[in-house]
């Protein structure tokens, strides 16, 4: 469908080449070399919040990457909304695995091809073009308004938590709404009351001082890449449990509902076909959806060492490396997982080398009653507008602004996302539905009048 809403309908194609212009801005934040283009991002941004009709629109400078920051405030006697989002993206590679350039969107199939069409770009998009729609047909809005978008989400946000705390005045609302999640599928409509935090380490395991022949030393010194294979194995057990003592010391159990939905939505053979495997694996006794929303996970991320080239090259490596990842649930903290697996990593050290641990982003889950006002609004524009029944669901990713939002403001989070775990974000041929753009925005223009009598 195309939206109901005149402005939207009449402006549709213009929104749409608008978003490209957008999307073509490769504000990668994790790579230093594309700085200036995260920044063109944050003016684009603000500029359309500017031409929305937001007043103080401002690009606010932080130790790596700016937060654009907006506001409405003349709706007497009605609650003020925190709009959030992320105008960063993720790298692109591998590059050649794109069926289109990334930063050349594309429309195929009613779908918008491009690095961060779903994953956020466009969703923010979505949210600034809801606040032009009523302001353009309105004249006013029914609630007032602050945004806050930034560039560091795909790096852990590490600016934003020491923003947040030194602009609490300036961002006090009553309500925080976050489109950066995802639906359970197409045309079922979700909202998400639940995130997984992260902790992330680098390990690096150092043997002989440079590499060795492995015809002279092979079988007389430890190879770095055995020692690494073997701690990493350690880690977890043949069914997917992790070994690490301490790991699920404080993990809050699923209750009978959780337990019952996440059966019942859990589609274990449609989800392999999406995936191109034969079997799932994951920890046993909990139903995939279970394992992937309410389960913590220790992921190796990369692994790497030794020799790389063609064909072969007989040695013992130096070195050997690894990234891992942990999705973390509902009362784990992140520094302690951190510290119980660094605890770990000094215990099941093979002989003969050394190790050193570096510790990188880190964030805490979050979860909110899923009976508040605020999220059963939510749920009601959603059924209006997909004319389905909505659900209430966990998501596996992290979102780490929402808990800071959560803790330093008091802000209740709607989670209230458009996007589709199968529309490759963080992957190549990323893309977004635009049946959802459309029904996104109708759903948004819905609740922000809704919410009005909800609070």
């Amino acid at each position: 469908m195309t939206s109901t809403h005149p402005f939207l309908k009449e402006h549709r194609e213009k929104h749409l080449q608008e978003l490209k212009q957008f999307l073509s801005i490769p504000s990668i934040s994790s790579d230093s070399s594309y700085k200036q283009d995260v920044l063109r991002a944050a003016e684009w941004t603000a500029q359309a919040l500017k031409e929305a009709g937001m007043e103080k629109v401002q690009v606010m400078a932080t130790d790596k990457h700016p937060v654009v920051y907006g506001e409405w405030l003349h709706a007497d006697n009605a609650p003020t909304v925190l709009i959030y989002g992320h105008y960063d993206v993720q790298p692109v590679d591998p590059i050649e695995l794109w069926e289109t350039p990334p930063f050349e969107p594309t429309i195929r199939d009613n779908k918008l091809y491009a690095r961060g069409a779903s994953d956020d770009k466009g969703q923010v998009f979505m949210q600034i073009k809801v606040i032009e729609a009523i302001m353009q047909t309105e004249g006013k809005l029914p609630v007032n308004v602050k945004f806050i978008y930034e560039g560091e989400e795909e790096i852990g946000s590490p600016s934003l938590d020491p923003f947040v705390e030194a602009h609490q005045e300036l961002l006090a609302a009553d309500l925080l709404l976050v489109s950066d999640t995802t639906m359970v599928g197409e045309g079922q409509p979700s909202i998400c009351y639940g995130l997984r935090g992260l902790t992330g380490l680098q390990i690096d395991i150092k043997g002989a001082a440079s590499d060795l022949h492995s015809g002279l030393y092979g079988g007389a010194v430890q190879n770095p890449l055995h020692a690494l294979s073997e701690l990493l194995a350690s880690m977890h057990d043949s069914e997917g449990h992790i070994s690490i003592e301490g790991f699920y010391d404080k993990v809050r159990p699923l209750n009978k509902e959780e337990i019952t939905t996440y059966q019942h939505l859990s589609d274990d053979e449609a989800l392999k076909k999406q995936l191109g495997i034969s079997e799932l694996f994951g920890e046993a006794g909990f139903s995939t959806k279970a394992r992937l929303w309410g389960r913590p996970t220790l992921e190796i991320n990369g692994i790497w060492g030794g020799y790389q080239g063609e064909g072969i090259k007989t040695v013992i490596p130096s070195e050997a490396h690894a990234k891992i990842t942990c999705r973390l649930v509902p009362d784990q903290e992140p520094a302690e997982i951190a510290r119980v697996i660094q605890t770990h990593i000094e215990k099941h050290l093979p002989k003969g080398v050394t190790v050193d641990v570096t510790l990188f982003d880190q964030a805490k889950p979050f979860i909110t009653p899923y009976d508040h006002p605020a999220i059963q609004a939510a749920g009601q524009s959603l059924e209006k507008v997909y004319q389905h029944e909505v659900l209430f669901t966990r998501m596996g990713g992290s979102v780490p602004v929402v808990e800071t939002f959560n803790t330093l403001l008091g802000l209740p989070a709607v989670l209230m996302g458009f996007g589709l775990e199968t529309e490759n974000f963080h992957a190549p041929n990323e893309h977004f539905h635009l049946d959802n753009f459309d029904k996104g925005m109708e759903t948004l223009i819905d609740y922000l009048h809704r919410i009005k009598e909800a609070l």
